[in-house]
């Protein structure tokens, strides 16, 4: 599988092959044009009520990963779907967070490739 992650701020890239936006919400500030996305994922992102309690603090992120991918065993539609472009192209999946190291889309990243 070919898999990385980038935040939907970056510019687009030929490289990126297939963008996904894998958050709940729309990110601020970003046109749906310059998102230059193939498709949004909203409801493969992480609980509104996980969300919230994550608050993006560094200090909880080891419990939010484990809480995200037991409820990704609950998507597996939505995951076999992304495994399924994974496997015949690379995908990108975007993300508004400003942390790069500690979001869902590293989980969901993660998650896929140990399917």
């Amino acid at each position: 599988m070919d898999i990385k992650t980038k935040r939907i701020y970056e510019d687009a890239n030929k490289t990126d092959g297939f963008r996904v936006l894998v958050d709940r919400i729309w990110p601020r500030g970003v046109s749906k044009e310059d998102a230059n996305l193939n498709e949004w994922m909203k409801e493969i992102a992480p609980s509104k009520e996980l969300r919230k309690w994550f608050d993006h603090k560094e200090e909880r992120f080891d419990e939010f990963s484990k809480k995200y991918k037991s409820e990704l065993k609950k998507k597996d539609d939505l995951v076999q779907q992304l495994i399924a472009k994974a496997n015949d192209k690379r995908i990108t999946l975007l993300y508004g967070a400003k942390d790069e190291k500690n979001n869902q889309a590293i989980v969901l990243k993660e998650y896929l490739e140990n399917q």
